[in-house]
C-alpha cells in the first residue's frame, strides 16, 4: 500500500475527528496538574487540520504536510519528513517522518520515557514504526499500539516537566495528557485508513 494524497486526507481527517471528540478529557487530564488548556490547543490544531484539508488542491504532499507542519508549529506541535514532491508515501517513507518527527522533538526537549511527557508516548510509537514489517498498515498499527501503551504507562510517571512537576508524586496515577494526545493522534492515522 502507498499513501497518496486519498489516503493522507483519510489518516488525517480520522486523526483530527479523534482529537475533537477527545479534547475536553484531554483538558480535564491536564487540569489536575496543569493549566488545563491541553485539549483547547488539540482542538485548534484538530481544527487547523480540518480546515487545511478542506483547502487542499494542488499543492503536492510535501507541500502540503510541510505548510501544515508550520501552521501546527504556531499553535504548538509540528511534523517534518524526507518527503519528494507529490510521490506517494511507502512504508519506508512514513518511518522516514516518524523518525525526522521524533528527531525534531528531541531538538526542543530532553524529555524521554519515563518523564511524563509526550515522549511517553512518541518515542515507543517511533521505535516499534521501524521495526514493523515494511507495510503502511503494520507501520501505524505498530506505532498505534505502542503509543496507547506508552500513555497508560505514563500514569505510573512522576511530571518532571511543566506546571506538573510541582506536584511531584501526586502525579502518578494520572496519564500525561500529551502523552494521551500523542497516543490519539497515531490511533487516528491508523484508524482513517480501515
Amino acid at each position: 500500500m502507498l499513501l497518496s494524497k486519498a489516503e493522507i486526507t483519510k489518516m488525517l481527517r480520522k486523526a483530527a475527528q479523534v482529537w475533537n471528540e477527545n479534547k475536553d478529557y484531554l483538558s480535564e487530564i491536564d487540569s489536575r496538574f496543569g493549566d488545563g488548556d491541553h485539549g483547547v490547543a488539540i482542538g485548534k490544531i484538530a481544527g487547523l487540520i480540518e480546515k487545511s484539508l478542506d483547502g487542499w488542491d494542488d499543492d503536492d504532499v510535501e507541500t502540503f504536510l510541510e505548510d501544515l507542519g508550520d501552521n501546527t508549529m504556531e499553535i504548538g506541535g509540528g511534523l517534518s519528513g524526507p518527503l519528494e514532491g507529490n510521490k506517494p508515501i511507502d512504508a519506508g517513507t512514513l518511518k522516514e517522518m516518524f523518525t525526522e518527527c521524533l528527531s525534531a522533538m528531541e531538538d526542543i526537549t530532553n524529555a524521554g520515557v519515563g518523564d511524563k511527557t509526550m515522549m511517553d508516548a512518541l518515542i515507543p510509537a517511533v521505535e516499534a514504526a521501524q521495526s514493523a514489517e515494511d507495510d503502511v498498515m503494520a507501520v501505524l498499527e505498530a506505532a498505534k499500539e505502542a503509543a496507547a501503551k506508552g500513555a497508560k504507562e505514563s500514569e505510573q510517571y512522576v511530571s518532571k516537566y511543566g506546571r506538573a512537576r510541582s506536584y511531584k508524586e501526586k502525579t502518578i496515577g494520572t496519564p500525561d495528557a500529551g502523552a494521551v494526545s500523542t497516543s490519539l493522534f497515531f490511533a487516528g492515522l491508523c484508524d482513517g485508513l480501515k
